[in-house]
């Protein structure tokens, strides 16, 4: 067989005795009694490639290996590459910032998001993002499932979503502008449109954090669904829960092999009000004022009590007015809370959700308790006043549930490019 008429294996696909033409970059390479070992990586996976004589391939080399494969239980995977002939398709042209052919990286945080067009190359690294993808995935496909229909809304804005704090001013033809902080308030408007919606953006927080669980950018999947309750929008996130984590299941499994992580298995969620979760955090000798939410220490302690019984996963429910943006709809049988909920996952918030307030009256009411203009919202109003139905809706955020699975230690290991107060590149 011509070798032009090869096509290309990818690792994974590599049986033994076969014709082969493989493309990768090197991981690593070692000289042992007059043969090379090469091992290569592609996106699949990695496989050891063996040939004679002296071979000039630095770490990373980027080439393409045309041989036959022969089964060898001492090589990764049970099989290698006998090459016939290998040629380099590009050569690094710096020296490497650090080693990525070890299991583990060994480099801080700094120096990994410093040089992350290397890190990323490692496949502990790699294997984050591989699950945080297949995160995503499953919950388009479950929504789609569940009949949503995804938008894609502007993330170019002419006021706040959730009031006037936290806003990153853009230059704008003309008048103000600036970086959305959220779709919610797009996504109300289309359920009026289309009932059931989602979307996965990014959003932007201009708030001076500098915790390792919070970042300026970051991924959100939001939700809103029209025609449901409370009990209803909690049923629909636990089953989203379920469907996300089957696909890491399915689509990760090598990435969560790699990172020695166990999936959460679940069939309910429990259920908690903020109330009766500051009383059980009050037997921990953690107390809290009546209008007061959880800080991190509290979530972390809750978070600890619910695992004890076996739970990664707790929602919190009925969260103050103050607590809650202008748009929650207080609990017609208790006006001083809101139908509204967090869901902790291992102590660390990761979705915060709730039922809309969608009469018109009632929601510019909302506005000026909560002292903004209406004027400043016509087209969000707009929705409201040629009528809306009940609804509600949740975001969880991509970065911190990735993190979380993965048990980093900082939400950084799972950005792919991190914004905050000190970063701005790569």
């Amino acid at each position: 067989m011509a070798v032009t008429t090869l096509p290309r294996t990818l690792v994974r696909e590599v049986r033994p005795g076969e014709d082969v033409r493989l493309q990768g970059a090197v991981q690593t390479v070692r000289a042992l009694g007059g043969l090379v070992f090469i091992v290569l990586r592609d996106r699949s996976g990695m496989i050891q490639v063996v040939t004679e004589g002296e071979v000039d391939l630095p770490r990373e080399a980027v080439v393409e290996v045309v041989g036959r494969s022969r089964a060898d239980e001492r090589a990764p995977g049970g099989v290698e590459v006998q090459a016939t002939g290998i040629t380099v398709l590009a050569r690094p042209a710096v020296r490497l910032p650090f080693d990525i052919s070890k299991p583990v990286l060994h480099a801080s945080l700094e120096t990994v998001l410093d040089h992350r067009a290397l890190s990323l190359r490692h496949p502990r690294v790699a294997a984050v993002f591989r699950i945080a993808a297949a995160l995503a995935g499953g919950f388009r496909e479950h929504l789609t499932a569940e009949g949503c229909t995804e938008i894609h809304t502007s993330k170019l804005v002419a006021t706040a979503t959730e009031g006037g704090a936290g806003l990153f001013s853009v230059e704008y033809p003309g008048r103000p502008a600036y970086l959305a902080q959220s779709p919610q308030l797009y996504k109300q408007i289309c359920v009026g449109a289309f009932e059931r919606v989602f979307e996965v953006g990014a959003v932007y927080r201009n708030e001076p954090h500098e915790t390792a669980r919070h970042l300026n950018e970051y991924t959100s999947l939001d939700v809103e669904v029209g025609f449901i309750d409370l009990d209803g929008l909690l049923d629909l996130e636990t089953g989203l829960l379920r469907a996300m984590l089957q696909a890491v299941q399915a689509r990760a499994a090598e990435a969560r092999k790699t990172l020695e992580i166990t999936l959460p298995s679940f069939d309910s969620i429990p259920r908690i009000r903020l109330s009766e979760a500051k009383d059980r955090l009050a037997a921990h000798g953690l107390t809290y004022k009546p209008e007061e939410d959880l800080d991190p220490a509290g979530e972390r302690l809750l978070g600890r009590v619910f695992a004890e019984a076996g739970h990664d996963f707790v929602f919190v429910t009925h969260y103050p007015v103050p607590a809650r943006p202008f748009y929650a709809l207080p609990d017609p049988a208790e006006p001083a809370v809101t139908l509204s909920f967090d869901l902790l996952f291992r102590g660390l918030e990761v979705t915060t959700g709730g039922m809309r307030i969608h009469d018109y009256t009632q929601l510019r009411e909302n506005m000026a308790r909560f002292h903004l203009n209406p004027d400043s919202f016509t087209g969000y109003l707009e929705a409201f006043a040629c009528g809306m139905p009940p609804h509600g809706g949740f975001a969880i955020g991509l970065e911190r549930l990735t993190a979380q699975l993965v048990g980093a230690t900082n939400i950084r290991w799972a950005t792919l490019f991190p914004r905050d107060l000190h970063r701005l590149e790569p």
